[in-house]
């Protein structure tokens, strides 16, 4: 008797899963899934393709929590059963499709881009997630909307393409968070950030009723600092010793006292790091010139990025894109030991009570 070939097999098997009982339907399709994960001897493209049609047909005779564990299976294959793998990954469930959106490499970027285009919140949030994204997803997902922005600006995986930075661009002049966040992420192009301070969305906020036009040059300024009292100081103090103390006062705790508008944390923080009084961390931080802030944050040993998301949150200033190429060349030239940053803070010290005409002399920093 002649022997059936692969393909009859499959037809059989397919006709078989049509009419066997659901929980035989969920044994199969985990015997399927043991044999795509195990079967290292064979060619997984080939395999997949073979069991494809017949993983289809199964996943319209298993219950949704069969789906849920076929998607978590197959989102961590290189190569997966590609029709089941779309179906999983646009089900309407989230949960079924979540896992594949988010971790599977098989998913061609057409497919995401589809899915980011069509499906629900939380399918789009997987996919802003995910580890590496494409230009052509990352435009799809730029449309949905704000809080989807701020999860691929913030995700060092997504790559931008230049419609996706005019996009975001254009969200940014009404929304202050995509513009920090866009300026702040490393790689960000020179020239977007140089879009994004040339309008603030402070700017382009629409006035409140009743209230009085302001004049053109007092609208374009920001409302000035309003500095810490003592008893703000008093209460911040204790808390920013002790983070100093277990090695918690870094980078991404000064990053966010900056972010959040946490004056007296922040002036505290340089204050304790850098050694200088709080007199002076006030001074620098509300300077028109940012010479002595930088150099606060370099004696304090905050990177590039702490120093200017400090730059860019002071309150009574305005960054250009000038002042930040000249910021960042003051801080990567300032290599100094720590005898000398306490020399320095001396001079700024005396700087403040002299005339300030003199500073950038005193402070002794090439511009």
């Amino acid at each position: 008797m002649m022997a059936n070939s692969p393909a009859d097999i499959l037809i059989e098997l397919e006709d078989a899963v049509a009419t066997c009982p659901l929980d035989r339907c969920a044994r199969i399709l985990e015997g399927i899934v043991q044999l795509l994960a195990g079967s290292r001897d064979r060619s997984p493209q080939l395999l997949c393709n073979a069991v494809d049609g017949v993983l289809l047909r199964l996943t319209e005779r298993v219950e949704t929590g069969a789906l849920i564990q076929l998607g978590t299976a197959l989102a961590g294959l290189g190569v997966a059963p590609p029709e089941t793998l779309r179906r999983l990954a646009s089900h309407d469930n989230p949960d079924v499709a979540c896992p594949v959106l988010l971790k599977s490499q098989a998913l061609p970027a057409t497919d995401l881009a589809a899915i980011a285009a069509s499906c629900g919140e939380r399918h789009q949030r997987a996919i802003a997630a995910r580890s590496a994204i494409e230009p052509v997803v990352t435009e799809e997902l730029i449309a949905r909307g704000d809080p989807i922005c701020l999860a691929l600006i913030r995700n060092p995986g997504a790559q931008f393409s230049d419609a996706a930075y005019a996009a975001l661009v254009a969200r940014a002049a009404q929304d202050g968070e995509i513009m920090k966040a866009l300026a702040l992420r490393p790689g960000t192009p020179d020239l977007v950030v140089r879009q994004l301070l040339s309008a603030s969305p402070r700017e382009r906020s629409p006035a409140k009723p009743n209230a009085p036009a302001l004049p053109p040059a007092q609208a374009a300024e920001p409302a000035p600092p309003a500095r810490p009292c003592a008893a703000d100081y008093a209460s911040a103090r204790p808390e920013i010793v002790a983070l100093n103390r277990v090695g918690k006062l870094n980078d991404s705790t000064v990053n966010r006292f900056a972010i959040r508008g946490e004056t007296a944390n922040l002036f505290t923080a340089l204050s304790v790091l850098s050694g200088a009084p709080i007199e002076i961390a006030e001074h620098i931080m509300t300077d028109q010139d940012c010479e002595g802030l930088v150099m606060a944050c370099r004696a304090s040993r905050l990177n590039w990025q702490t120093t200017l998301a400090i730059l860019s949150n002071r309150s009574g200033t305005r960054l250009s894109f000038v002042e930040r190429e000249r910021a960042q060349h003051i801080f990567e030239t300032l290599l100094l030991s720590t005898s000398q940053w306490t020399v320095r803070w001396g001079e700024i010290a005396s700087a403040n009570t002299s005339d300030q005409g003199h500073r950038g002399a005193k402070m002794g920093v090439s511009r």
